[in-house]
Parts: structure tokens; sequence; C-alpha cells
């Protein structure tokens, strides 16, 4: 729960010390997203990379590795003496946090197959729980320890953090199996094909993270990659994404659509919805923090009893519901909205939040093949940041210099339709799925 909670956190955490970093380093906005968008890429692309090899050199070692590489980037980060070394501090934390989700996923994978007893619905809700909660809990507590310390504990605090991880991991995670003897050894990995999909994902990325000047030549280049991808993978013996199998396994493309969707409503409201509050409505970092705050504890206490009971569709069919609701209550926000209006209107994300993490990861559960859950858990976390970076494009086009109760709206407005796209494919997708 610990190493998948760190992904998620760090990147929410930095969303409230942005501007005061930009003050320390004397750059603007323009600038300072760079240590948003660069997490996101090394996500996306190291998410699936370190599910992969969680499957090939096993999960614990992986893991472990991990955390190395998160506390060598929050020291980095603590240290800082300008920004292109907090970028690159951003880099290794994107590349060691991504280590967590996938390889806790081949972990239950395998402990489940050896207990056939075992029951998987509680210890995966409360990864998922664990995973949502932190990266919602990242702006209050961004906000706290920047107002407390600077914005430099948001990156020492991952320090302490990985110690108390790999602790536990020796003590707990039980060790990675030895080859059986006489066995085959395992095939070489996909180079070729890592190689490429990180190129597509990167090319991707940074074409949507400017969509307010859109750069053709880089889309064009997106699109000659993932026909290079689809391709040479459908060729490969061993390929690092199996789009063969994503071919003929529609459910699961399905979740993968939907996770896109639901975390791009997700951190609309997470980045979108906080600048506002800020510049139009004049609150403070931490003000906007603890505003939020509520919608954190309601996504856990919501997401309790369907993760303990593994309620797969009924959190699916809650999901898209209040994807729905959610951005038709936010068409009521003003500059003079009351408080605790905006916390009320808030807390309908937290089903978004709770329940879409908690039904999205179970049907991913059911729907991947056992020998490829870590690569097809960390895609799952790719798609999480495309609908991230997403948001930020859909955030700057609508609120241009200033977020305004227009910019507001429009965002409203979008995200609007996309719940109502969400409300129209779930039922086909979770009909085909476990009830509990």
């Amino acid at each position: 729960m610990l190493g998948s909670s760190l992904n998620p956190i760090n990147s929410s955490i930095i969303a409230t010390t942005l501007i005061a970093i930009g003050h320390t380093f004397h750059v603007g906005a323009a600038s300072t997203i760079w240590l948003v968008s660069t997490l996101y890429l090394a996500s996306a692309i190291g998410q699936p990379t370190m599910g992969r090899l969680a499957e090939r050199l096993g999960p614990r070692r992986v893991f472990v590795a991990g955390l190395i590489l998160v506390g060598v980037g929050g020291a980095l980060g603590t240290v800082a003496p300008n920004l292109p070394t907090l970028v690159a501090a951003r880099v290794i934390l994107g590349i060691g946090t991504s280590a967590g989700y996938p390889t806790a996923m081949v972990i239950v994978r395998r402990w489940a197959s050896e207990h056939a007893e075992a029951e998987t619905g509680g210890t995966l809700g409360a990864l998922a729980i664990a995973a949502q909660v932190t990266s919602a809990l990242g702006l209050p507590l961004g906000g706290l320890l920047a107002a407390a310390a600077g914005w430099r504990i948001t990156f020492f605090i991952n320090v302490p953090l990985v110690v108390l991880g790999v602790l536990m991991t020796l003590a707990w995670v039980p060790r990675d199996p030895p080859r059986a003897e006489g066995s085959a050894p395992p095939g070489p990995l996909d180079i070729p094909g890592m190689v490429l999909f990180a190129g597509t994902i990167a090319s991707l990325l940074f074409f949507l993270n400017d969509l307010h000047h859109p750069r053709w030549p880089l889309c064009a280049l997106t699109l000659l990659l993932l026909a290079t991808l689809i391709m040479f993978e459908r060729k490969a013996d061993s390929p690092f994404v199996d789009v063969r199998m994503l071919a003929g396994n529609r459910a699961l493309s399905a979740t993968y659509v939907r996770v896109c969707l639901t975390f791009l409503l997700n951190y609309c409201i997470l980045y979108g919805l906080t600048q506002w509050l800020q510049e139009t409505r004049g609150l403070s970092a931490i003000g906007v923090g603890l505003l939020i705050l509520p919608m954190s504890v309601f996504a856990a206490l919501i997401s309790l009893p369907f993760a303990r009971r593994n309620l797969v569709r009924p959190a699916l069919y809650c999901t898209a519901a209040a994807a729905v609701v959610g951005p038709a209550c936010l068409l009521l926000f003003t500059a003079t909205t009351p408080v605790w209006v905006l916390v009320l209107i808030t807390m309908v994300f937290g089903i978004v939040s709770g329940l879409g993490v908690i039904g999205n990861q179970s049907a991913l559960y059911q729907q991947a093949p056992a020998e490829a859950v870590g690569v097809a858990a960390g895609l799952m976390r790719t798609f999480t940041y495309l609908g991230a970076v997403l948001s930020s494009s859909l955030i700057s086009l609508s609120f241009g210099d200033r977020a305004t109760d227009g910019g507001l709206h429009t965002i409203t407005f979008a995200l609007l339709g996309l719940g109502a796209v969400l409300l129209a494919i779930t039922p086909s997708g979770a009909r085909t799925l476990k009830a509990s």
C-alpha cells in the first residue's frame, strides 16, 4: 500500500507549491509546469516497463529497486540548486514510484495462485483506496508542509517513507522464488518494443500537453510511431505490449478507456478547480487543501464497503452516474458561492475518484491474463496519466491567463459531455464482470 501510494502522492503534492518554486528560481508557470508533466511522462512509460520487469526479474526485487530510486529523487529534489535539477529529480521520482503499483499487483496475483482459498477483494481494495486517497491528500499535505517548512520538504518526505518501505518489504514481502531447476530461461526482453512504446507515449503526451498551440508534426510522429509499434509487436514472440491480446480482449481495452475518462475528470478537479479557488476565490494553498480534504475522506469512506465486498459492477455504475452529476453541480459555482456548497459539491467527485479506482482495478484483475498482470496494471496507470495530461490541456485551453468563472464553466461543460460518454459505455463493459 505504501509503495503503490508514492506515485499518486508525488503527482499531487506539488500542485500547491508550484508558485513558491517559481518564486525561488525566478521562473513563471510555463517553466514550473514541467515539474508536473515530466513526472507524468516518466510514470506513463515507467509503469508498464516496471510491470514487465517484475514479471521477469521478480516483483520484490523490482519493488525495492524502485523504492531506492524514490529515495534518490527525493534527496536530489531537497537540495536542488536550480529548476533543471529539480526537473531531473521529478523524472527519477516518476521512474522509481512507477515500480510500486504493478509490482504490488504481481505479488497479489502470485499469492492468490498459491493460496486458492485466499480472498483478494480486500487487498485489491486497500491498494486502490491507498493510491487514490493519497493522491487527493497530496493537495492539503503539500500545502501544510510547504507552509510549515518550505516547498523542499515535499521532496524530502520521500526519504523517510522509502526507508520505512524498504524495511517493511524485507520483513514481510515473500522472497521472489528462484527459477525452477532445469526450466528454460526466460526469453530476451522486448527492448525494441519498449523503445517504440516510450517514443509513442512521449510524443503523444508532449503533443497533448499544449493543445493551445498544437504541434501537428508531433501528432504525425505519434501516429507513425504507434503504427510501427503495432506492426512490430504483432510479430514479436514475447511482445512488451501484446496488441493481439488487447485487440481480442475488448473488455480490457474498454477498461483502459474508462480509466482515462475517470482520471480526466479527477485531475480537472485536482488542478483546474484548485486554480480557480486560489485565483478567483482568493483562497490560500492551505485553504484550498482543506476545502478538498472532505472529498478525499469521503472517497475513502465510500470505497470501503465496495472494496470489502468486491462490488465491481455497482462501483462502476455509481462512478458513471457521479461523473454526470458532479459536472452538472459545478455549473452552480461562482465567485460568491458559499464554501459549504463548494465542499458539498466536490464530495460528489469523491465517488468518481474512490469507486472509479475500485471498480476499474477489480475489472482489470479479472480481465488481464495472469502472466501479464504486471504490464496490464502498468498500462492502466499509463491511461491514468493520459487522462491527467488531457486535463492539463483542457484547463489551459479554458482558463488561458487566469482561472475565471467563465473558464471553469467551459471545463464543466466539457466534463459533462465526457461524463455522459462514460455513462453510456459503462453498462456494456460491466456486464461481463463478476458482480462480486
